[in-house]
């Protein structure tokens, strides 16, 4: 499971590391389940971030235009 606690740009770094083994083809076929796994549990927690990041922007943004 990802780590909560993880950056997003280390997220992206992993991510980038999976990409480049499943596109490798020099991965053994029973570590593909896993590496998708946890790629979509880093997709997903950097969808979070993004999220969050977002709505605090909106807020900082409408707290100055008050």
């Amino acid at each position: 499971m990802a780590k909560k606690n993880i950056k997003y740009g280390e997220a992206i770094e992993e991510l980038q590391g999976i990409l480049e083994d499943l596109e490798s083809e020099k991965i053994d076929v029973d570590e593909v389940s896993d590496k998708v796994k946890k790629a979509v549990e880093l997709i997903k927690l950097c969808r979070e971030k993004i999220e969050k990041t977002e709505l605090e922007v909106k807020n900082i943004v409408k707290d100055f235009e008050k």
